[in-house]
């Protein structure tokens, strides 16, 4: 054995002959604990259980699976889908009038708010794109899905917003859903108003951070919560350190048709360090001298908010959403918004089509003008109806009809709502419809409305015609049933109290 050896393992011994007793105690009960551990290990892994066929059988039917999805309602909830029957398939362009089954109907129900479903150049681009690109894009964007026609439109939406990125998505949904889980992580702190539409109920939800409500339109309310936040910080402000914060609002509201007090927001968010997301999906073509969103419309600072989700599926009559921002924040959307890496792309027609009507927008503003002006005079129309109660800013091109008086019950109300939907249609020609809502996955269900979606193409005639159809209906069903309009109040069927 080389000395050299033979002088460590003497230096060895002697170390540990001069040491404590009871630490040599120590380390012989520790060297004991691993040996029995690992041997306790052994026994257990060649231990096999033998059972008989009867206790397999009985143990195969006492097995029950573990539902996939958690049970949200209550035994004594009264939630329902309901799903209208009022109206069957369209025929043809959805247009300011729709076709079914042969007849022509002035249409409420669409979302074509500056009417470039029927823009000549808008088709014609389409048109054009379908001979060059095909009907399909066959794959994601990182993966031979990029077409020079989503790039085009992508620096056009950058440029019509006057920030420095987009990235687009295939599908308006999945692009808000998207983004907010790949920036909001678990242990982050999220305020949402609690009127938000379902898609960014569903980003909330895949994030899996700290969901704090404010109550609608109310930043008293989150100015409360966040003062309440700021105490917590400062009690652990390690913990704070690490926590993000973010603030998530609608610039008009999908369910409510209100418009988000974006001045008050944003002073909040930039005194307590939060960042804030915006969905401007319905706002956008809507608010703002020239159709540039809410931010335009209460001249807020477009680089205060640190993304701005659209869609081209309202307002700009294609398919599809983006994210709009600053470079950093985009090129974070390209790697981590899942709808953007592992979507198809966006078909490059729908593509085409979007550029072009945002071109059409930016070459005319004038058309946001008589938007608004439609929207205005409709809502001065519906304000005088009996037997509805009207809701929604004057500005915004969505209005919610819900009955003045209810029937006590959400599913009397739907179908009461449906044969006035069916009088309006068959006596005056006129096509609304009701919302769709998943009610037993809504943070809060909104009671039965009519939605009343308005369009710059139609006529004081034609609006003062929807008053007078929806007047028709009142004096037919509403009086018939509640008689002098003593019945129940609204909050009974506004199925808000289980949440």
């Amino acid at each position: 054995m080389p000395a050299r050896v033979l002088n460590n393992l003497s230096t060895t011994i002697l170390s540990i002959l001069d040491a404590p007793w009871y630490h040599l105690i120590l380390e012989i009960c520790l060297v004991l604990w691993v040996i029995w551990l690992i041997r306790k290990k052994k026994k257990t892994e060649k231990a096999d259980i033998v059972l008989t066929p009867e206790e397999e059988e009985e143990i195969i039917r006492e097995w029950r699976p573990q539902a996939l999805v958690d049970d949200m309602l209550e035994e004594d909830e009264e939630l329902i889908n309901y799903q209208s029957t009022a109206w069957a398939s369209v025929e043809g362009r959805p247009g300011k009038y729709i076709t079914v089954e042969g007849k022509k109907y002035l249409n409420l129900a669409t979302h074509n708010y500056l009417g470039f479903v029927e823009d000549e150049s808008v088709i014609q681009e389409a048109e054009n794109c379908i001979r060059r690109y095909g009907v399909g894009s066959c794959g994601p964007r990182g993966f031979y899905g990029t077409f020079d026609v989503h790039l085009k439109l992508e620096e056009k939406i950058a440029e019509f917003m006057s920030l420095e990125e987009t990235a687009l998505y295939s599908y308006g949904f999945a692009t808000i859903s998207s983004a907010i889980p790949s920036y909001a992580k678990k242990g982050d702190i999220i305020f949402v108003d609690e009127e938000v539409n379902f898609a960014i109920q569903k980003g909330l939800q895949a994030s899996r951070s700290t969901i704090v409500y404010f109550r609608h339109n109310d930043y008293n309310h989150l100015e409360d919560l966040l003062d309440q936040q700021a105490k917590r910080d400062s009690k652990n402000p390690r913990k704070a350190k690490s926590q993000r914060r973010f603030c998530v609002v609608e610039g008009i509201y999908q369910k409510t048709g209100t418009i988000c007090p974006l001045v008050q927001v944003n002073q909040l968010c930039l005194k307590h360090k939060v960042r804030l997301f915006v969905d401007e999906s319905i706002s956008l073509g809507a608010l703002g001298n020239t159709g540039r969103g809410i931010t335009e419309h209460f001249n807020v600072p477009v680089q205060d908010i640190d993304f701005i989700a659209g869609t081209m599926e309202y307002a700009f009559a294609s398919f599809g959403g983006f994210i709009v921002g600053s470079s950093y924040v985009v090129d974070h959307q390209r790697i981590s918004g899942l709808g953007y890496c592992f979507s198809a792309s966006l078909p490059p027609f729908l593509a085409g089509a979007g550029m072009k009507a945002v071109e059409v927008l930016m070459e005319n503003p004038n058309i946001v003008q008589e938007l608004q002006t439609n929207s205005e005079y409709m809502h001065n129309v519906l304000m005088d109806l009996k037997g509805f109660e009207l809701s929604g800013d004057p500005l915004s091109p969505i209005k919610f009809l819900t009955l003045r008086h209810s029937t006590g019950s959400r599913l009397e109300d739907h179908q009461l709502l449906d044969q006035i939907i069916i009088h309006v249609k068959d006596n005056f020609g006129i096509a609304i419809v009701q919302p769709a809502i998943l009610e037993n996955q809504e943070h809060r269900v909104p009671p039965p409305s009519l939605r009343v979606s308005v369009n710059r193409l139609l006529s004081k005639e034609e609006m003062n015609q929807v008053k007078l159809g929806l007047d028709s209906a009142n004096d037919s069903l509403l009086q018939n049933l509640f008689g002098d309009g003593e019945g129940h109040g609204a909050e009974d069927c506004s199925g808000m109290e289980s949440y």
